[in-house]
């Protein structure tokens, strides 16, 4: 650490080992929120037939489910977090996103898991910017993107945690015992975040300043001021969507009295989404106008999108993937791809967030750029992943067997697996340093309202509503094609992030 990275002297962050303890239970709690969040893809199976649904109906279950309320009460929680304790707003989080979870196990019907599945989107929401803002008010700049990427470690933990513990449990005792003790589990971590974990001096860890920040003895950490503006923009975007959903609202009371022909149900949903993305931006109207100009933040945040699309979509349909192509059992599955999960996730993203510090010192614009070469590969080694069969038998007549097709694939499952999280350390970095350090909980939320709302939403639902769609023709390939189809949304992300890296020099704040 260099003089002029030097956190506040006295301050929690001005303790070396204080600070990765914290970043341990941050990392813990994040594994917590993975794990809760993607256990429903190593449930896809019994959860399908016990409920009798659709690959649609389980990719709305999967996705618009949870990301609605939690891409867009993520803004006004951050809001918060900005202004009070962060840590306070994460143990609420932790507690009810756990809780939620664990109702999932008593459901009764496919319209009360949906309902608890939203239940854990209102929780998480509060779960993911408050502690992108911690790391960077405890890591200093130049350690800003490996630490972001070690607080994305709990991104692969939580998923090779979810897909073994939830797949062993549902094989074993069923779906329901699995719901219920992922969602305890949570409970009983909530209280050590609450007592261990303390709010840092905002800003701390940023370069020196001429008036140096002075701590403040208050329960939450002081603000420092950021520079003044009218949040005029970010107001008349919300206003704007406001009046999209009052218009929706309408639609739907006409169409529920036979007016016009559309679905009232699809209309009403729209117009509460879009009037409660409206409200939080009104509340974060001062952040809003802050990064609304920046083009970085919106080639940023539609890069990441486009990437998690195949992420988070992937992810959750691979397990059922397995089952139907590769002739896997629930039980074999857990331990399969809970294996590639967590090798190819914690190298790739410990060496995005790595590779991207190093090249940042000759310019900003290595933080998307490093990505976006990463999504280029991405695509095709998914494709050759999945074609292992094909690929033994270029080698063994016959295509070899199970156990050598099955070996192939997991090892080359683990570069794309990697390559598809490199993005978190480095892009996550970029954002926070797109606003002043009081704005970071705020605008990291903005970035995941876009990134999770398309990432979540339109990923699970896309792959199941394709796999339909194409089951006609290919029956029970169809989702191999449905996965197909989507890596062009690979190719999406590294052109949106090759601009960002051209623009983020003029947007960065130090």
């Amino acid at each position: 650490m260099t003089a002029t990275d030097a956190p506040v002297p006295g301050q929690p962050a001005d303790r070396p080992g204080y600070r990765f303890y914290v970043l341990a239970i941050l990392i813990l709690i994040y594994m917590l929120n993975f794990l809760d969040r993607q256990i429903i893809g190593i449930l896809a199976a019994p959860l399908k037939e016990h409920f009798g649904m659709s690959d649609t109906q389980f990719g709305l279950l999967g996705g618009i489910a949870f990301a609605s309320v939690y891409s867009t009460l993520a803004i006004p929680l951050a809001w918060l977090a900005d202004r009070y304790s962060r840590v306070w707003i994460m143990t609420g989080a932790l507690a009810v996103w756990s809780g939620f979870t664990a109702l999932c196990g008593v459901a009764g019907s496919f319209t009360q898991l949906f309902l608890f599945r939203m239940g854990v989107g209102v929780g998480e929401a509060g779960g993911v910017a408050p502690a992108y803002s911690l790391v960077a008010d405890y890591f200093p700049p130049h350690q800003r993107a490996r630490a972001l990427a070690a607080f994305a470690f709990g991104i692969p933990l939580g998923t090779a945690a979810g897909t073994l513990v939830g797949g062993l449990l549902a094989a074993t005792w069923g779906w329901q015992t699995a719901f219920i003790v992922v969602g305890v589990l949570g409970l009983l971590v909530a209280p050590l975040l609450r007592l261990t974990v303390k709010d840092p001096v905002r800003g701390g860890t940023d370069a020196a300043r001429a008036t140096p920040v002075v701590a403040t003895p208050v329960a939450a950490a002081p603000v420092v001021a950021a520079p003044a503006n009218d949040g005029r923009a970010g107001k008349r975007a919300a206003q704007g969507l406001l009046g999209l959903a009052a218009g929706l609202l309408v639609l739907a009371a006409l169409a529920q009295f036979g007016v016009i022909g559309a679905n009232a149900l699809v209309l009403v949903f729209a117009g509460l989404l879009a009037g409660v993305i409206g409200g939080s931006l009104m509340v974060a109207r001062v952040t809003a106008t802050a990064v609304m100009p920046k083009p970085s933040f919106w080639l940023l945040a539609f890069g990441a999108a486009s990437s998690s699309v195949c992420g988070y979509g992937v992810a959750g349909w691979l397990p059922l993937f397995f089952m139907r192509s590769f002739d896997l059992t629930l039980t074999q599955v857990s331990w399969y791809y809970s294996g590639i999960a967590l090798i190819g996730g914690i190298l790739g993203i410990w060496g995005g967030g790595a590779i991207a510090d190093k090249l940042a010192k000759r310019g900003k614009g290595a933080y998307p750029l490093t990505p976006a070469i990463a999504f280029l590969i991405s695509a095709p080694c998914f494709i050759l992943a999945m074609n292992s069969p094909w690929l033994i038998g270029l080698i063994f007549p016959g295509g070899g067997t199970q156990f050598q097709q099955l070996t192939v694939a997991f090892l080359i499952f683990l570069i794309p697996t990697g390559l598809n999280l490199a993005w978190l350390g480095p892009v996550t970095a970029a954002v926070q340093h797109l606003v002043p350090a009081p704005m970071r909980s705020t605008a990291s939320a903005l970035f995941l309202l876009i990134n999770n709302l398309l990432g979540i939403a339109v990923g699970f639902f896309y792959f199941g509503w394709m796999s339909d769609l194409l089951a006609p023709r290919f029956g029970d390939e169809s989702l191999r094609w449905a996965i197909y189809t989507g890596m062009g949304f690979y190719m999406l992300a590294s052109i949106l992030l090759i601009g960002a890296s051209r623009t983020l020099k003029k947007d960065w704040v130090d």
